[in-house]
Parts: C-alpha cells; structure tokens; sequence
C-alpha cells in the first residue's frame, strides 16, 4: 500500500501536464517513484531511488521532488493553476534590476555592515507583479509580460491600492521582495529599506503573496544566514539600505548583491548526444566554449540544440570543464548572450565556502 502520494498538474496556453510522485513501500524500506507527461496519456514512469531506503529518507527525497514542480509551476489543484488568458507576450515598460554574485568573504563583511540589508534568495521564477485597477499582469526577467497564475491574481486584485513588486514564483505563491510603485508613483529612486517598509505597508502576508523577511541588524543577519545555511536554502540577498531600484545588471559591483549557497550556471546546448545527454557551452568574449556533458534525468524532457538550460555543479576545473553537473530545466527568461563563463565558481572559490560556515 502506498505510504503517500500526490498527484500535480501544469495548464497554460501550451501545455496540460500532470506529475504523480509516491513513496511505496519495498520489502523493509520505502521507494520514490514517480510518472509524468500529459493529461489523459500513457505517463512515463520512474524512481528517485535505485534501492528501498528508510522512511525519512525517502520523504526527504519525496518533498524536494514535490518542491521542485511547485518551483516549475506545477500546483495539486484537479485542474492546474488556471493563469490568465489573451495576454500579449509584448515588451513591458520595466524591468527587474539584476544582480551580480558575490563569495562568502564579501558577505561577512556586509553582514557586519550597518548600511546593507539581507534577504533570504528564493529559488523561484522571477516576476514583476503589476496591479493596475481590475488589470494584474506579470513581467518576467526579460521585461516581457506574462501570464500571472489566477490564485495570484485574484489577491492583488483583493488589495484597493495599484502597485508594482518584484519577487519570485514558487508554484502559484508569489515571494514579494521589493516595491516599484505605489498609486501611480514611482517608488524606484527610493532607498531600498523605505520601499521595503512601504512593501511591508501593503499587508501582503497571506498563503498566496506573501513578503519576504528582511533584516538590518548585524546580529540577525548573522543569525538568520546561519539558519538559511542550515535549510538548504538558495542564498541570500544584500542591499544598501539607500540604494535606488536600477534595472539591469551592472558591468560589475553594485549595490545590490547576492550570495548563492550552491553553485548553478545558465548554459547553451550545443549538441544532443546519446543515452539522454547534451553538450553545454559558454561565451567567452565572443566565442563558445565547450564546458562539459550533462545527463537529462528520465523524468525531464531532453531540451533543443539552442536552448538555454540551468545547470548545478560542483565546481569548475582548471580546464573550465563543470564537475558533477546536474540538468535542472530550460530556462526561457534568459538570452544566450548572458551564459557566459563569468558565472563559473572555480574548485577553490567552493573550498572557500567552509569560511562562511566557520565564521558564522
């Protein structure tokens, strides 16, 4: 008999998608499998586990599966998220500010620095929310509107005053982190900390848009990175609290930055190859580099030659070669022209991720 199970859906304009994954039990341990493909077809099968494990293992195993379709937009309702209809995938009038990465050795120091701000980084889909009287629409990382899922809609629509965030998706919760206008004004040139108060203002804090916690003082911020650490998480984010909202990314530097725990890459396809894997590369300057093969997990769709995909790895070698990549998904909110071989992190620049910890 099957210990737990759920079964999730993905409707949009182009697919109607289902996802069932199930922890089973298996002589005296427990299984996670899972099948997928479209409503109403023969679904492909899998597992998550090669051989039975224990029953805390395998609902680890089961959550993070569970997590990563939500991420994708996948939601358990019968029907799929429903996500607004006729929306014009035209260039928006924003766009996000993006942010450039930096190591443990610069966020400790901006951890003990009174002018900067920390957020949690979430590990979602980056969408600017805008509210406009009865008209909500979205703006992904490309500055082009985008369908918004309705459970979201119908909050924003909920709230009597116009405005414009910025957060993350995480499957139909939308993680509010910053605030770009309010009734009309325009609330980019001001400081980060007093557009978070007036983020904060708009009592967003329910199940589906909710506002990120942010912190100020050295010692929680220390605090809380450790706790972020200790979860798993995605990274964090420092922010000078007066710095003005800019779109786009700067050349290097900035006054909004960010730490990622773990090491990921956007890549191109440069080839499909046999047995479920693609060659990647990089730009370097104007030319591709080959950094390395990356195996397709049976329960994702192997991506087009040209597609950008998101890789986590290890690190980088010496050679520029990824070590231990695994395949995340396609991501359609990013240019070819940005996956470039800046966003490597080398094998020592990961040996000096211990610091952080030690320091903390």
């Amino acid at each position: 008999m099957t210990h737990k199970t759920i079964t999730l859906y993905y409707t949009d304009e182009r697919s109607d998608k289902v996802y069932q994954a199930s922890i089973d039990p298996d002589g005296g341990g427990y299984r996670v499998n899972f099948a997928y493909g479209r409503r109403n077809a023969t679904l492909t099968t899998g597992t998550k586990t090669t051989s039975p494990v224990t029953l805390a293992a395998a609902e680890k195993i089961f959550a993070k599966l569970v997590n990563e379709k939500q991420a994708k937009g996948y939601t358990a309702g019968v029907a799929g998220t429903p996500y607004q209809s006729n929306v014009n995938k035209v260039a928006a009038d924003v766009r996000p500010q993006l942010l450039n990465t930096i190591d443990e050795r610069q966020a400790m120091s901006l951890v003990a620095d009174p002018a900067w701000l920390m957020q949690e980084k979430m590990d979602g889909r980056r969408l600017i929310l805008r509210k406009t009287g009865a008209r909500v629409e979205g703006i992904n990382k490309l500055g082009v509107i985008t369908a918004v899922a309705q459970p979201i809609v119908d909050v924003a629509l909920g709230v009597d005053q116009d405005f414009t965030l910025d957060g993350e998706v995480i499957g139909n919760v939308y993680h509010a982190f910053d605030l770009l206008s309010l009734n009309g004004e325009d609330a980019r040139p001001v400081g980060a900390l007093n557009r978070y108060r007036l983020l904060c203002a708009l009592g967003l804090n329910c199940v589906t848009i909710r506002t990120i916690k942010t912190w100020t003082e050295a010692d929680e911020k220390a605090d809380n990175l450790r706790k972020l650490l200790q979860a798993n998480a995605e990274g964090a984010v420092f922010k000078r609290i007066d710095s003005p909202y800019r779109a786009g990314r700067p050349n290097f530097g900035g006054h909004q930055l960010k730490l990622k725990f773990v090491a990921t890459l956007s890549a191109v396809v440069a080839r499909i190859n046999d047995k479920r894997s693609v060659s990647v590369g990089l730009l370097d300057g104007d030319k591709w580099v080959y950094v390395g093969d990356c195996a397709i997990p049976p329960n994702k769709e192997i991506p087009n030659a040209g597609d950008v995909v998101e890789i986590r790895y290890l690190y980088a070698t010496a050679g520029r070669r990824i070590y231990q990549p695994v395949y995340l998904g396609v991501r359609d909110d990013i240019l070819a022209k940005e996956c470039t071989v800046s966003q490597m992190k080398f094998k020592q620049e990961v040996s000096d991720s211990t610091l952080l910890t030690k320091q903390l």
